[in-house]
């Protein structure tokens, strides 16, 4: 991690700030594609050990949908620990643990019969958040959304 002090999200930094842009929600079972107003909010907390995050999309029609993390660094092993929560209501589960990679922070999160994937990354500006799925039959992940967005 760079050789920062272990346990610090220091490394996060790249990530704090408010961004607004769009998400693009691909086609599935729960609807065709759509396109919505998207919201991320990437706050420091824990006195600089964790990183919380904030993400709300609202699509034509007024549905809004809400999800809330915390990111902070595990001090006894080289990876990102990731708490999600959802407006979905899904029952909690355990944090999962993320990789950082390249300036490519990456979470992996198993629920029963699918895994997601999501990956964070900030090139010239431009945070990019992206959603994959993979169903326990499936060989490979299939897109579910991606976030655009610029800090405003």
């Amino acid at each position: 991690m760079d050789g920062t002090h272990p346990g610090t999200a220091q490394e996060l930094e790249v990530f704090l700030g408010h961004w607004s842009g769009t998400t693009h929600i691909e086609a599935s079972p729960r609807g065709p594609a759509r396109t919505a107003d998207a919201e991320v909010v990437f706050t420091k907390a824990a006195g600089g050990y964790a990183v919380l995050q904030s993400y709300r999309h609202t699509e034509t029609g007024g549905i809004r949908y809400e999800r809330h993390g915390m990111f902070t660094l595990d001090p006894d092993h080289p990876d990102t620990v990731w708490y999600h929560v959802d407006s979905v209501g899904l029952p909690r589960e355990a944090p999962a643990r993320c990789t950082w990679h390249g300036g490519v922070l990456t979470v992996e999160r198993r629920n029963g019969r699918a895994t997601s994937r999501h990956t964070f990354r900030v090139d010239d500006g431009v945070l990019t958040h992206r959603s994959e799925v993979r169903l326990a039959d499936a060989t490979g992940f299939a897109p579910f959304m991606t976030s655009v967005c610029r800090r405003t």
